[in-house]
């Protein structure tokens, strides 16, 4: 049984799993930075990069370790090298090709979002191609046509912000907690989802496969502080009105991700939906998009929780480049801002 080594550092995770090829999870270990950059209510690129310096060999050894693998059992070495964070792709790409040379060993480049579709594969257990897929995160709101597990062509995302980014504004408007989406989420439960009247862009069936967060950030923060007004201490918000807030702007932004889900099946004519990425988690997002998914007919996958967010296991998808003989050399890059 081939066992392959992944590595993820595209952001601020650094993560490692060994995996078999036949999709047993054998090791795996996240490292998170949410605590380093939880006081900037956001990832700070150089802060990210650095603390990856520091654990990236250390997470490898344990997951290595976990999965009681050697490395003259390993087939390959893989690591995603597109899209993200340039330092923090750096660190996860020297780490690989040291490793896959130390040890000769082909090494396997993986794109960070195809990944995350392949996320809902190894969940799944049985073959979830030809599918559309559907990367829902804190950088990316793009959905593909997903022919096979290595042929992705874009259909469409966002033309500003992704979705994650918008939860974690809103989120500090509020003076809630980094990241944005679980907090958002928590407050939202207490809160009245009609209370206020946030636009809902690209909604309407004749218009583009695209997302447009923008203005419905500034539209929460009118609705706060009204236009041209400086910005309050979130204090001085009533708990009610943080709720009613929250609530409010994530049925908007549930609203327009489940309606371009919609739209995208029935544009293709595909029958599965495969999602991945941190606001994926989303427990409304997740039951209305369900639901909606079985008005049309198609047959949804969506990552559990634990393989949402970035991590290694997803990285899996290098097992199908292994089987079509798809290697790199040595001099291999990072493309950070490659999103197609």
């Amino acid at each position: 049984m081939l066992k392959f080594l992944t590595i993820e550092s595209t952001c601020d995770e650094t993560a490692a799993a060994v995996i078999s090829e036949d999709l047993q999870v054998l090791g795996e270990v996240v490292a998170s930075q949410e605590t380093l950059h939880r006081r900037f209510r956001g990832v700070v690129p150089e802060v990210a990069a650095r603390q990856h310096v520091q654990t990236i060999l250390p997470v490898i050894d344990l997951a290595l370790r976990k999965s009681k693998c050697t490395p003259d059992e390993l087939a390959a070495v893989a690591v995603a090298n597109t899209p993200g964070l340039a330092g923090s792709l750096l660190i996860g790409l020297c780490a690989a090709k040291s490793l896959a040379w130390a040890w000769n060993l082909p090494l396997i480049a993986i794109n960070h979002l195809h990944a995350h579709v392949y996320a809902c594969r190894v969940a799944a257990g049985v073959e979830v191609f030809p599918c559309v897929g559907f990367i829902v995160s804190g950088g990316h709101s793009n959905f593909y046509r997903c022919d096979d597990p290595l042929t992705f062509q874009y259909l469409g995302g966002t033309i500003d912000d992704a979705a994650g980014e918008a939860f974690d504004k809103v989120a500090a408007m509020l003076g809630l907690d980094f990241p944005g989406g679980p907090a958002i989420s928590r407050a939202a439960v207490h809160g009245d989802p009609q209370a206020y009247q946030y636009p809902r862009p690209f909604t309407h069936r004749d218009d583009p496969l695209k997302f447009s967060f923008s203005g419905l950030k500034t539209a929460v923060r009118y609705s706060l502080y009204g236009q041209g007004r400086p910005v309050v201490d979130p204090t001085q918000l009533s708990p009610q009105q943080v709720a009613d807030v929250a609530a409010s702007f994530q049925q908007a932004a549930v609203d327009c991700l489940v309606s371009k889900c919609r739209q995208a099946i029935e544009q293709t004519g595909l029958q599965t939906l495969c999602v991945g990425g941190g606001v994926a988690a989303n427990r409304l997002f997740r039951a209305q998009l369900q639901q909606a998914m079985q008005e049309v007919g198609a047959t949804l996958w969506i990552a559990p929780p634990e393989l949402c967010t970035d991590n290694a296991v997803m990285g899996a998808i290098a097992i199908e480049k292994y089987r079509a003989g798809r290697f790199e050399s040595l001099d291999l890059d990072i493309y950070p801002g490659l999103e197609r």
